[in-house]
């Protein structure tokens, strides 16, 4: 699907368009480095957290960008291309499914953002984060609810993002069909759960998850994470 052209959008969409309203008032504050970010991954069983940052160019646009989650599988993929060739830089930082379970998921989050930063090879002036939890920190955060629908920084993250954990998720689905990643992408959903019910987990679930409780486990080692306190004794 990488290099097809951009779809005609849906007229559901077209008065959805996010902006550059925020990053404007930054470049204007003197702020050169603005970075977009935006994770999926979070409410998954299995597969990794990823996380997109995105710095954007001040003087070129790319249209059709909207909220990763309003557009179909085809509609993120004919982006893809077109978003990664206009951006200043973009990144894609992930913490995997033995991560997930073993630092928790704000832990896990963290470390992601971490990564994906790190990934751009440019010092961020400011970081604009979609929804109200912190997870960069630094000093250099702003947060916007809904941002993924409002500002196109993070919004072009939101693509990046989904569509590099959805190519890594179909490409895990030719290693455990059962489970049907390439559909679901490792979200709970009737079909992965009956695989779950009847099989127990695959290698790339994360195991101390609570709906994990219940399953058959049929020679996998669960995960449990040590009691921070019962560490204190």
């Amino acid at each position: 699907m990488a290099g097809t052209t951009a779809p005609q959008l849906r007229k559901a969409l077209k008065r959805r368009a996010p902006g550059l309203a925020v990053e404007r008032e930054l470049w204007a504050a003197g702020h050169e480095v603005v970075v977009g970010i935006d994770e999926v991954g979070r409410g998954s069983w299995a597969g990794p957290l990823t996380i997109g940052a995105a710095v954007l160019p001040r003087d070129r646009r790319v249209n059709k960008v909207r909220d990763s989650k309003a557009l179909t599988e085809g509609e993120r993929e004919a982006l893809f291309d077109r978003l990664a060739d206009w951006c200043v830089a973009w990144s894609i930082g992930h913490a995997t499914h033995q991560e997930c379970d073993e630092l928790g998921m704000s832990d896990a989050q963290r470390l992601a953002a971490r990564r994906a930063i790190d990934g751009l090879g440019v010092e961020p002036d400011q970081v604009l984060l979609d929804g109200n939890w912190d997870f960069v920190g630094g000093g250099i955060t702003r947060k916007i609810v809904k941002g993924d629908a409002s500002c196109l920084s993070i919004s072009t993250a939101s693509i990046l993002a989904k569509v590099s954990r959805d190519r890594i998720m179909r490409a895990e689905d030719e290693h455990f069909p059962a489970y049907d990643f390439a559909w679901n992408k490792g979200y709970p959903c009737p079909r992965h759960k009956q695989a779950l019910r009847g099989l127990g987990p695959s290698a790339i679930h994360r195991r101390s998850w609570a709906f994990m409780d219940d399953l058959p486990w049929t020679g996998a080692v669960r995960y449990e994470r040590p009691d921070a306190q019962a560490t204190l004794f």
